[in-house]
């Protein structure tokens, strides 16, 4: 199907000027599609509040003024313009001069959001992200309305590259430009690397560039469309109030008087807490029964719980302690996660007592849990946990570690779960066992994986969730040291003809059979802020001599702050099905693996019951032949590979795809 190109009322040659009337209507006629793609293109890193705003500013701006002259609204004539850019103007046509005029100017300014002076310092924001602009939105939010997993997992993927592959991207796919096109485009707009930038833009487009397309057209990157929601008014009300007061007690008493009240303040701690999201009848507590009638099934949808959930003294005691802990309290954060106190009330979880300790639970936002608990006796300190939990979902959302006590934990269950076991992922035919849930949805305590040493067994939650909210199915979570216990799933290997894969619960047999094998590496990734780890069957491989097959797994870990790191194992045949796999490779900060890294190639080194050595190699299913170079050659076609070697001979492996290019092995 042809991709829509921009029409507009008056053509104008390429060479001629524009009129700034001709340059309004552009921008009336494609605002919508100007704003999209200055919003993809900007750094995430400003936010979705700032990045909406930066998007209509830098097309709004992009407009000339009013008493501009026609002859300075002008499209570069095609003798002083690059030989890139001359042929992106041959492929748009006239007739697309005055939106292509418009479209340069927004990614000029989008762009400078991401450069740098060479003397400006490195922790600072480009200047561009510091210039106040229009419009500007007070007492409200803006974000664009949410999308699904893979729109999340496409934002995840754009914020890790530079803002030159997010326009590559963007023009690709959302104006349906040619590669020659965009290239030319970038180097107008400055860009240092045009044709590096259209090659990794090319990468995340992979191996659906219809299905990105689709997805990139979705409200989750339409900033036009947009949800609202008050920024903390009682707060803003509460600034106000306080300055009034202090100019007024500047007045009638001076800096003595000040002082004074600061002491009589200090004398009373407890009884001056006014700030309204420090105060415990202003957090947000929602319904017992609301989960079941909502369609975002995440942490907002909790209802609050525990037998001290209206003790006002231990939620300010913990409120306050979020916002200024003293030297007693014992604060942890997992990667990615901020400590600082929230901006508007959080949503109370749970306040109860629980092994020897009063513990709360907070919701801050949509994107920490905070967990605060202090003894009941023993005058110890307290403790104050901070963990990432934005977008959880039926399963990342679906339990929180309210207890650890030994090398037992103790859980707090989602609403929405309806039946509890316990297993082992190291004796995966044994069933699991019922877990008994108190009323208030706390689990009996759990063994916890050991975080060192032997790894003799990994135990996990079977949970499944509840037909209310028509879902109905089970699946595994693991505690790896953080707040948010992991979601477990597997990949199974490519099936003849078959079409892709996708993750899936991790509750089959062979799922179990696998995770058995690899259950064991899960311990390098303890305390990592680990949301889910999936295990990826990506080749089974014939060994040499008559052997038996041997299968390859990658295993991804993805983070709450977007981040994925991989091992790629390689499953050998073993006596026990508890064998642990041997780890052939680990790569942090990675796309492998996952929706935007679908293509792998790994090797090692095996020897055979004969005693000779081998290099195995094996690659995904888009493989169609391998090749190793270095001290050892050898190919072949298909996805596997195996060549007689030296036991330490170096070699570098090197894979064909169906649909053109290479891949290098991931070590």
């Amino acid at each position: 199907m042809p991709i829509h190109q921009p029409q507009q009322r008056s053509a104008a040659a390429s060479s001629e000027p524009l009129g700034v009337q001709q340059a309004e209507a552009a921008l009336v006629e494609h605002y919508p599609r100007l704003v999209r793609l200055a919003y993809v293109v900007l750094p995430p890193s400003l936010g979705r509040h700032r990045r909406v705003l930066a998007a209509h500013g830098a097309v709004q701006r992009a407009l000339p003024g009013a008493r501009t002259s026609p002859d300075r609204v002008r499209v570069p004539a095609q003798s002083r313009r690059s030989p890139e850019a001359a042929r992106a103007a041959r492929a748009e046509g006239p007739a697309s001069a005055p939106y292509a005029w418009m479209r340069l100017r927004v990614l000029r300014t989008a762009l400078a959001y991401e450069r740098r002076p060479r003397w400006w310092p490195g922790r600072l924001p480009a200047p561009a992200a510091l210039r106040p602009a229009l419009p500007v939105v007070w007492g409200l939010r803006l974000f664009p309305r949410a999308g699904g997993v893979d729109e999340l997992a496409l934002d995840r993927a754009l914020s890790e590259v530079p803002g030159a592959v997010r326009a590559a991207f963007a023009l690709q796919l959302l104006d349906g430009l040619p590669e020659t096109a965009v290239r030319g485009l970038l180097a107008e707009a400055g860009v240092e690397d045009p044709a590096g930038a259209v090659r990794r833009a090319a990468r995340l487009g992979r191996p659906d560039p219809g299905a990105a397309r689709v997805l990139l057209r979705s409200g989750e990157f339409d900033p036009c469309t947009v949800q609202t929601r008050p920024s903390d008014l009682l707060r803003r009300r509460h600034r106000v109030r306080a300055a009034a007061l202090a100019a007024a007690l500047c007045v009638v008493a001076g800096t003595l008087a000040v002082a004074a009240e600061k002491e009589v303040r200090d004398e009373a701690p407890g009884a001056g807490v006014t700030v309204p999201a420090l105060d415990p009848a202003a957090l947000l507590r929602t319904a017992a029964e609301q989960w079941a009638d909502t369609s975002r099934i995440d942490f907002t949808a909790w209802p609050v719980r525990g037998d001290r959930r209206g003790d006002r003294e231990l939620l300010g005691r913990a409120l306050r302690a979020w916002s200024e802990p003293s030297g007693k309290v014992q604060v942890s954060t997992t990667p990615g996660t901020v400590g600082v106190p929230p901006a508007q009330p959080p949503r109370l979880l749970f306040a109860g007592e629980v092994d020897g300790a009063a513990v709360v639970l907070f919701h801050d936002g949509g994107v920490r849990v905070v967990r605060y608990a202090e003894p009941l006796a023993g005058g110890g300190g307290a403790a104050l946990d901070f963990a990432r939990t934005d977008d959880a979902d039926v399963t990342t959302g679906a339990a929180v570690v309210v207890s650890r006590t030994g090398e037992k934990a103790r859980f707090l269950l989602a609403p929405w779960i309806s039946e509890t076991t316990t297993r082992d992922l190291l004796a995966p035919d044994t069933p699991g066992r019922p877990l008994e849930v108190g009323p208030d949805g706390i689990t009996s305590p759990v063994e916890r994986p050991a975080a060192g040493g032997g790894c003799g067994a990994w135990p996990v939650l079977q949970l499944r969730s509840s037909e209310r909210i028509v879902e109905n199915h089970a699946f595994l979570v693991t505690d790896l040291g953080d707040l948010a216990p992991a979601h477990l799933t597997y990949t199974p290997k490519p099936g003849r003809g078959a079409p892709a894969r996708q993750p899936r619960e991790a509750t089959g047999s062979e799922a179990l059979l696998a995770w058995a094998r690899t259950a064991c590496s899960l311990r390098a990734l303890s305390g990592s802020g680990v949301r889910a780890v999936n295990n990826w069957a990506f080749a089974e491989q014939r060994l040499p001599e008559g052997g038996a097959s041997a299968e390859w797994l990658c295993t991804r870990a993805d983070t709450w702050r977007g981040p994925g790191r991989v091992l790629v194992q390689f499953l050998q045949p073993a006596a026990s099905p508890t064998a642990p796999a041997a780890v052939v490779a680990d790569r942090n900060d990675t796309a492998l693996c996952s929706r935007f890294g679908q293509h792998i190639l790994a090797g090692t080194h095996w020897k055979s019951a004969s005693g000779r050595w081998y290099v195995l190699a094996a690659g995904s299913r888009a493989v169609n032949r391998i090749e190793a170079t270095g001290q050892v050659r050898g190919a072949a076609g298909g996805p596997t590979l195996a060549v007689r070697a030296p036991r330490d001979a170096s070699v570098e492996l090197t894979a064909r795809l169906r649909e053109g290019g290479t891949l290098a092995a991931v070590r």
